[in-house]
């Protein structure tokens, strides 16, 4: 369109979206004169709905992600262009495109409003500060109240109203809702990074391997 980076010519051949046929990600045909290309349309969408909820990181669902497809050479037997041939195939092309496009972990934030007398704002900042927040604004309310506002990531939310009473000698008062997601801080390639720290106990939580998939893992081998 007019008012996007994207080409009109991409714009018109976007083939899906996903997952569940309206999700954030997108693949695009980019190719010309394929041979055979629309009979394996649904076998790629089956692929690509079944990686828009299993991402290469930590089988988690994907946000904001495009696929284009460059080129494609098919087997003139229909025999050899079914689901079994196609759709592993597909899958394993998908992950290492996104291992080739450096993907970043998504975190969930809330939109944190904490209620106080003002000279405990200080106690807030601290408590913020450990805690990743940031501050978005501070409103001065009557009575010699203020109300702060911060983003404040989920993850470490635990255990929060506690450490906000602890420091506030119990005059702070927060609620909490879901504003946004926001990429994780550092690489998640590089150990010992926050992002790197978090991708490892989602993938101990589920069960998956701790050392992180590679781009060799997807190469197909004869």
């Amino acid at each position: 369109g007019e008012n996007d980076s994207w080409d009109p010519t991409d714009a018109s051949k976007m083939w899906f979206f996903g997952p569940n046929t309206m999700g954030p990600n997108v693949l695009v045909d980019k190719t010309w004169g394929v041979q055979y290309l629309n009979e394996i349309k649904d076998h790629v969408r089956a692929s690509m709905e079944a990686i828009c909820n299993q991402g290469v990181l930590c089988d988690e669902t994907l946000q904001g992600v495009r696929w284009n497809l460059i080129d494609a050479t098919l087997h003139a037997d229909a025999v050899h262009r079914g689901g079994a041939q196609l759709i592993p195939a597909t899958r394993r092309v998908l992950h290492a495109a996104q291992l080739s496009a450096k993907p970043t972990l998504l975190e969930p934030i809330y939109l944190a409003e904490i209620t106080c007398p003002e000279s405990s704002t200080g106690g807030i900042y601290t408590v913020l500060a450990r805690r990743r927040g940031v501050v978005s604004g501070v409103e001065h309310l009557r009575g010699g109240l203020v109300l702060v506002r911060a983003h404040l990531p989920v993850a470490e939310s635990f255990g929060f109203s506690g450490a906000l009473r602890e420091a506030t000698g119990g005059t702070a008062f927060p609620q909490c809702v879901f504003d946004h997601y926001q990429v994780v801080p550092g690489d998640p390639f590089e150990a010992g990074s926050t992002s790197n720290t978090a991708l490892t106990k989602v993938r101990q939580r589920k069960g998956l391997r701790t050392e992180l998939p590679r781009l060799i893992d997807y190469v197909d081998k004869l």
